[in-house]
């Protein structure tokens, strides 16, 4: 049977940190004099913290220098860690351990692929880090998604080829960085909005270790 890989994205998939996020950039755009809603924040989801900023003043009608962009982007981060720093294993969102515990005990390669810049200090605070064989997080990658660079390289860290990995995912950048790299999508969340993935469920509860084995077992 050929070698599998898995490899997941981080908010969303197995903490829920979009809500720090959210929280983080509505405290700056009600500084900068506007509000900024959940719907609004739907936008932000697998987008890169500079293209959330740019969308953010965008929605707030600022013009900005780069000295204040700057200034701006390590604020909101600043905001976004401390919210993190609290965090610790209740914030694991249901059932995701009992599938890296199924994989890591058939000793299956698994990765974490993910455009948060903090993807280790979170999985280190909800007590996750040991289960990942390789992180891939924004610090690693130049492209964002729906590019399929953060999958490529996650696949060629675990030493297995793309078309036999599996992504677990909850927006539609990342699910169409999935199928860009030829790998199988697996949306969780909303099936209507991610409408492209090759599997979709709610979450993980939805998720039985039967669905697993049978993706371990696919040629």
């Amino acid at each position: 049977m050929k070698k599998k890989g898995f490899i997941f994205d981080l908010d969303g998939v197995i903490v829920d940190t979009a809500k720090y996020h959210y929280l983080a950039w509505k405290k700056l755009a009600n500084e900068l004099g506007f509000e900024f809603t959940e719907e609004q924040n739907e936008m932000f989801k697998g987008v890169s913290r500079k293209r959330c900023l740019e969308i953010l003043l965008d929605i707030g009608g600022i013009e900005a220098t780069q000295k204040e962009f700057d200034t701006w982007m390590i604020e909101k981060n600043e905001d976004y860690l401390e919210y993190i720093e609290k965090m610790d294993a209740s914030e694991i969102l249901p059932d995701v351990p009992k599938v890296l515990e199924y994989l890591k005990a058939k000793k299956v390669p698994i990765a974490l692929g993910s455009a948060s810049k903090n993807a280790k200090p979170i999985l280190e605070k909800v007590g996750l880090l040991p289960y990942f064989d390789n992180i891939v997080d924004g610090n690693s990658v130049s492209k964002a998604k729906p590019d399929p660079e953060v999958f490529l390289i996650a696949a060629d860290k675990l030493g297995v080829m793309p078309k036999d990995c599996f992504v677990f995912e909850d927006a539609v950048a990342g699910i169409q960085a999935a199928n860009n790299a030829e790998m199988t999508s697996i949306g969780i969340g909303d099936s209507d909005i991610l409408a492209e993935a090759d599997y979709n469920f709610k979450d993980f509860t939805e998720i039985d270790l039967d669905f697993i084995k049978k993706l371990l077992q696919l040629k």
